[in-house]
């Protein structure tokens, strides 16, 4: 008994549609690391192409079947030949992937060098048609800011918080996650590490706030240090203060293209 292809039938309603598929889906890939060569993890992935008007679908079981096939092969350099797969086994003219995964980092504390495990949560998406092939790297970092302006006009100490920066680039060479991650902590007022000792504590404390950071700061400084990197041609930089005295986020926001 032949089963009705329903996806492939007319659509009366001739609407194409941008991106159809599948969101949410927990796959292993595996990640370049910079100390150790690779670094396997569990990502989420979501992944789309266009709809032509004339379709009333996509067939949903092909973008596992595409998982499937390039197994643990899914890293940064193999995206074009996965989005190339994705259109032509949906007959699309754009696939879009989204890949979304933590990352973790060996993280030695700064006086004791006391080691342990950081994570950081990083992404990777490419879009791809006939023409073009648009691949955006991207880390998500906690850091510690110092208030600038509470250290101005306190005759004892100034307020802290934790914040979060979320860094997007495009580039012409391949780029280290590492060389990301290292550029946001750097900007900031300091790292955040996962275990300290009070010795740390105490550096840790006086580094800060010999170095205090608005988010305008923060930006500003991520911003400084990709415009001069020779391979980044693109970048999104983003700092929000979990603020530790006001009952609101501090927020900001720069994006540049570089000539």
């Amino acid at each position: 008994m032949e089963l009705k292809d329903v996806q492939s039938l007319y659509d009366p309603r001739e609407i194409s549609i941008d991106k159809v598929g599948i969101k949410g889906i927990r796959y292993p890939v595996s990640v370049l690391d910079k100390r150790r060569g690779v670094q396997h993890t569990v990502a989420e992935i979501n992944m789309y192409v266009d709809l032509p008007r004339e379709f009333k679908g996509t067939h949903m079981s092909r973008f596992i079947e595409i998982l499937n096939e390039f197994r643990e092969e899914i890293y940064i350099k193999n995206i074009p030949f996965i989005l190339d797969r994705m259109r032509e086994k949906l007959s699309a003219k754009v696939a879009h992937l989204e890949i979304s995964f933590p990352y973790f980092l060996k993280k030695e504390a700064p006086v004791t060098q006391a080691p342990s495990l950081m994570e950081y949560q990083c992404f990777i998406s490419g879009a791809k048609s006939e023409e073009e092939l648009d691949i955006v790297l991207g880390v998500r970092v906690p850091v510690m800011t110092v208030c600038p302006c509470s250290q101005a006009i306190s005759e004892i100490g100034a307020h802290n918080q934790r914040g979060e920066v979320t860094l997007k680039v495009r580039f012409k060479r391949f780029v280290w996650l590492e060389e990301l991650i290292e550029i946001v902590e750097a900007s900031a007022s300091s790292p955040v590490y996962p275990l300290l000792k009070r010795p740390d504590e105490k550096y840790v404390t006086e580094w800060a706030h010999q170095r205090p950071r608005f988010v305008e700061d923060v930006v500003r400084e991520v911003g400084r240090r990709l415009l001069d990197h020779p391979d980044i041609i693109w970048f999104a930089v983003s700092a929000e203060n979990l603020e530790s005295i006001h009952a609101h986020n501090a927020y900001a926001y720069l994006e540049r293209w570089k000539d």
